[in-house]
């Protein structure tokens, strides 16, 4: 349909040359030579004034749409590779798996790691009390567990009953876990032992042996025999180890806070730091540090220097920003604006859009940007550190005809529609997320539809798009415009090989681990 163009009042008969009124009101018909050269030097005025504009566009194209480019797109290896599970899976389309019961639970982003040298894949299962312990094929990044103990170790008074794993004391409902950056330990939190275990990892096999008692082999706030006493450890829900490997950290959900400990360099072994150093918490209870918006931790990172610590609130819909000592391993919460990020306007903080729930953080490699999934808003954000060392999103659009509260479109991606936001698909509750070691690609788990999300990032401005067509997510064959998956229920972790191979995701109501090939 045409615009309709104003009217001056006048009507214009068909097949008749317009009308040129004269001074004196009367009209008459101009010669059709007079005509033609008016309308010659009108038209070469209009040229030359558009000269600039056209040297203008010249110099800067119109922008495209997003490319269709296969890079980083995923594909689930075929039948039984693509899947291993302990569940009703493993009848049907994808291989036997042992201790998987639970896999990677809504609570805990972080429920599957790869050993820095690739050779091994672990998998956190709440419901089985236990880690799954897989080799992984470098070639075909397929998945295969090992037989009898070298294959799982789980809790003494488990459920994990007939898996014939090794024993692990404090090992109750695992929900997070993470490898040392020398290889040489494991290190997982359990929400119903409100503990964080140790582990000794064998760099040949990727076996895992419990340190002793007399090594903090099992740090509890309970009083679990053969656990060392902890502080603060009331339901941690998130392990991190600091780049350097000199200090591992714990967000505990419940106790809303994060708790510090530094790491013996030979064995693993860990110590509470001492005093205020060994917590920071909202409450500032059990002589830990007192912060500010940390209600109910559930996500950390650390940035590549080590210089900082991000933990996620979800109750407070804040991202908390922790410097870090790196002698002492330390962490102190600024009082002021460069101290924590957050939706709502908040006294002291700095104020972003649209991650209220915010639930998991990844850092860029380069430029230390922070990725941020969040399930209230449904969105993932991206972050950029500013000069103080705190945090701050893309600027909103502003003027006299721009709406308030609108995003940036660098700066949120949100699941079907919100008002200056990049377009999200099957991105219903968003749980996990991980970058590709190029960090070209972020990948994203919709625990609700059971998706994983392919986004690709822009390598200048850090700004995440999500892959146009079926190539931007994977999920059931119930979720419409993805690329088919199996076994992809109730997705919460995921993880990048560090040769950017492969991606492994969890799913809890599977009890499966997936395995995908990356595309390059």
């Amino acid at each position: 349909m045409k615009p309709q163009i104003p009217s001056d009042g006048r009507e214009e008969t068909p097949g008749r040359q317009p009308t040129a009124r004269s001074v004196g009101g009367g009209s008459r018909q101009m010669p059709h030579r007079l005509l033609h050269r008016a309308t010659f030097g009108l038209l070469a005025v209009l040229a030359l004034l558009a000269l600039p504009a056209l040297a203008s566009a010249a110099k800067e194209p119109k922008p495209l749409p997003p490319a269709e480019t296969s890079g980083g797109a995923l594909e689930q290896l075929p039948g039984r590779l693509g899947c291993l599970s302990s569940g009703k899976a493993a009848k049907k389309t994808c291989g036997q798996g042992r201790a998987l019961k639970g896999a990677g639970p809504g609570v805990g982003s972080r429920a599957v790691a790869i050993s820095p040298d690739g050779r091994n894949v672990y998998v956190a299962a709440s419901g089985a009390d236990a880690l799954a312990i897989f080799d992984r094929n470098p070639v075909t990044g397929a998945l295969t567990q090992p037989k009898g103990k070298r294959g799982c170790v789980a809790g003494v008074v488990g459920k994990a009953k007939g898996e014939d794993c090794g024993p692990a004391i404090g090992l109750v409902g695992p929900n997070s876990v993470a490898v040392s950056p020398d290889g040489r330990n494991v290190y997982a939190t359990s929400r119903s032992g409100s503990s964080v275990t140790a582990f000794h990892r064998n760099r040949k096999s990727g076996a895992l042996k419990q340190l002793p008692q007399s090594a903090s082999g099992c740090i509890s706030g309970q009083a679990i025999p053969g656990c060392t006493l902890g502080r603060a450890l009331k339901w941690p829900d998130v392990v991190v180890i600091s780049p350097d490997g000199k200090n591992v950290y714990v967000g505990d959900f419940a106790g809303s806070g994060v708790i510090s400990f530094s790491r013996a360099a030979g064995s693993g072994a860990l110590t509470q730091l001492g005093r205020t150093a060994g917590c920071i918490t909202e409450a500032g209870a059990e002589g830990c540090a007192k912060g500010v918006q940390m209600n109910h931790i559930e996500g950390m990172a650390i940035n590549p220097s080590g210089s900082a610590v991000y933990a996620a609130s979800p109750f407070s819909s804040a991202i908390d920003i922790l410097q870090r000592e790196p002698a002492t391993g330390a962490l102190t919460q600024a009082p002021n604006a460069n101290g924590c990020i957050t939706v709502e306007a908040v006294a002291g903080c700095a104020q972003g859009y649209q991650f209220a729930g915010v639930n998991a953080l990844v850092v860029s490699p380069k430029g230390g940007n922070v990725y941020a999934t969040s399930l209230t808003s449904n969105s993932v954000t991206m972050f950029r550190p500013t000069e103080g060392g705190g945090l701050a999103q893309p600027a909103r659009p502003q003027g006299e005809n721009i709406p308030e509260g609108l995003g940036n479109p660098n700066g949120c991606l949100v699941y079907l529609r919100a008002p200056g936001c990049s377009f999200g698909r099957a991105m219903k509750a968003p749980e996990g997320l991980a970058l590709s070691p190029d960090a070209t690609n972020l990948y994203v788990t919709a625990f609700e539809t059971g998706a994983m999300d392919v986004l690709d990032r822009n390598l200048q401005t850090g700004a995440v798009n999500q892959k146009p067509g079926e190539r931007g997510c994977l999920a059931s064959s119930k979720v419409g415009g993805c690329a088919s998956g199996r076994a992809t229920g109730l997705t919460g972790s995921v993880v990048v090989s560090p040769d950017g191979r492969n991606v492994y995701s969890t799913s809890q109501e599977s009890s499966a681990v997936d395995i995908f090939r990356r595309i390059r």
